[in-house]
């Protein structure tokens, strides 16, 4: 049983309304209101088209402040924090010594030496912490910082009936405001592939937040939806999940865990030309050398969901695995994320995925992402 460290202020909340409160980075998360396929479909789709609103305080949030904040971040991180200015964020890798990922974040600069790192799953918190030792900086763990996140084309909406100015707000862009007399940052991210966003505040005013935007936003349709949304949402955006579309979870059969970010079409995550972060040289060094390929797999005339270790065909030859699997009748497409051969990963590569019932399925390989292929709907201006 996992041993939960860290609390929601809006657990109360969560259980009113059938939530089970599992493990996710030591915090008890709202993964299912209810297990119900109805429940999951009318989240996803609640988004898609109107507005959702989910707790995602359980990523971890660090303020890096002090004169080598900066240095810090750019010695851990993939980005080059120098072209970062304030008010604005940006998303980035964290890389091993070995030039293997190990986390994702998102780089807030706040103001002068004051950033903010939010964190994924992996390590890196104590890549930071390591980093920073015997330098003029904090990284201090700010676990009364709650994230709200609320995703969707009427988000916009709902918040400019108390912040008219939300609709200038940019793509990765941040504002220090009120919303419904509390103080509160918003940032223009998501893990939705929509457009969406942020809204952090202190614990003591998370269920006061939480209960206006719901309230506000109830004859829009917004609604609450279940943490387990975002996996449908992230699979036809191409939005990875660590470690779940990763070797931790899809091991080699013959060598340790580890991906490349050129294995993972992270590399855009690099700033073009950076170097001195960790593990720089084997990144740099291992392109090309690419054992498989994260792509997207398409069924060519089913619905069927794919399902999570499915494996794929070409030709009669294994050549890979599906991680993650969504069958959506709004868009009506069954799509999923896969890692495959580099030389299948190319537009229109007739496959076959078996279920691992056996079930044979025709598919064909495709660019992600599926939704929102220019992103024209997560970066919408006005």
């Amino acid at each position: 049983m996992a041993i939960l460290w860290r609390h929601s202020a809006l657990a109360h909340r969560h259980a009113a309304i059938g939530g089970e409160l599992e493990d996710w980075n030591g915090m008890g998360t709202a993964w299912f209101y209810d297990h119900t396929p109805e429940r999951a479909k009318a989240d996803y789709e609640a988004i898609r088209t109107k507005a959702g609103l989910m707790d995602v305080s359980g990523l971890k949030k660090a303020h890096v402040v002090g004169a080598d904040a900066a240095y810090v971040i750019d010695r851990v991180t993939t980005r080059n924090v120098e072209k970062i200015a304030p008010g604005r964020s940006t998303y980035a890798s964290i890389l091993n010594a070995d030039g293997k990922f190990v986390d994702d974040c998102i780089i807030y600069h706040l103001a002068v030496n004051s950033w903010m790192v939010v964190l994924g799953t992996g390590i890196g918190l104590e890549q930071l912490g390591t980093v920073a030792a015997n330098k003029n900086v904090s990284v201090l763990f700010d676990d009364d910082l709650h994230d709200l996140s609320l995703q969707g084309p009427l988000s916009v909406d709902l918040l400019a009936e108390e912040i008219p100015a939300i609709r200038d707000l940019a793509y990765f862009g941040i504002m220090q405001t009120r919303l419904f007399g509390r103080d509160v940052m918003i940032s223009r991210t998501g893990y939705t592939g929509e457009r969406g966003y942020e809204i952090f505040c202190r614990a003591k005013d998370a269920v006061h937040l939480w209960d206006n935007i719901l309230d506000a936003g109830k004859d829009m349709g917004v609604r609450p939806c279940q943490f387990s949304t975002l996996d449908m949402l992230r699979i036809e955006s191409y939005l990875l999940f660590y470690p779940g579309d990763n070797s931790e979870t899809f091991p080699f059969a013959d060598e340790p865990c580890g991906d490349t970010l050129w294995e993972l079409g992270l590399e855009f995550t690099v700033s073009p030309g950076k170097e001195g972060f960790i593990g720089a040289e084997n990144h740099y060094a291992s392109e090309g050398k690419e054992r498989f390929k994260i792509y997207g797999v398409q069924l060519s005339d089913s619905m069927d969901q794919m399902e999570m270790h499915a494996r794929v065909l070409r030709d009669g030859k294994d050549i890979g695995v599906i991680t993650y699997g969504l069958s959506s009748e709004l868009n009506g497409y069954s799509v999923a994320i896969a890692r495959i051969d580099p030389d299948a990963a190319k537009p229109g590569t007739k496959l076959t995925v078996v279920q691992p019932d056996g079930t044979e399925l025709a598919a064909t390989a495709e660019e992600m992402p599926f939704y929102d292929k220019d992103k024209s709907v997560r970066t919408a201006k006005g």
